[in-house]
């Protein structure tokens, strides 16, 4: 099975079940074929302890967060849910709740929290201009060329992708702070929206 047919809600059920990363998740699913137990496995071998079968469990529980940049020009609301009340109300979690609100207000470009959320048509439009930017280059490198310049407007439209602006974080991504809570959680950890409020926009 090509990386192509791999539907972008697999990816995702995935992602949610595993608390693997969404990149991750695709590899494993091609490789597996499509079969998601398979692919919990392939992941389970790759990454060891991190993954988790989190299985079914549905994150009905979470915390809503709010962040008000200094001088109250720019305010974040944001949910993030769990499995369990127990986990909603630790530390860590609300903890990271907040500073991935502080990310979104100092990121005035993010607005999807994952990959697959960004819409078709607008990823489509994004090819074709970046295809026409390529079209004087070698034909055996024009589809690199495009792929990574998606890759990197991804980048900044993507929540989940974002490095972290504050410098405690060592530049890890957004991702990358959530596999850690799933991990030491153990509970399933989904970034389920946000909205960005800035004056006048």
């Amino acid at each position: 099975m090509s990386t192509a047919e791999i539907a972008a809600k697999d990816v995702k059920a995935l992602r949610d079940r595993t608390g693997a990363g969404m990149m991750d998740c695709k590899k494993a699913l091609t490789e597996a074929e499509g079969d998601v137990e398979k692919a919990i496995e392939i992941l389970r071998v790759r990454q060891g302890k991190k993954i988790q079968d989190l299985g079914e469990r549905a994150a009905t529980e979470g915390t809503i967060q709010a962040y008000v940049h200094a001088g109250s020009k720019v305010g974040v609301l944001i949910e993030v849910d769990c499995n369990t009340d127990f986990v909603a109300k630790n530390d860590d979690f609300t903890a990271f709740a907040r500073e991935v609100a502080m990310q979104i207000a100092a990121s005035p470009g993010v607005k999807y929290v994952g990959r697959e959320d960004v819409p078709g048509e607008l990823r489509e439009t994004e090819e074709r201009i970046y295809e026409q930017e390529a079209a004087d280059k070698p034909e055996n490198v024009r589809e690199r060329i495009v792929a990574g310049k998606v890759d990197a407007w991804l980048g900044t439209i993507v929540l989940l992708e974002q490095a972290m602006h504050n410098p405690k974080f060592e530049g890890k991504t957004v991702q990358q702070l959530r596999d850690e809570l799933v991990a030491n959680t153990g509970e399933n950890v989904v970034i389920r929206r946000f909205a960005r409020f800035a004056i006048g926009q």
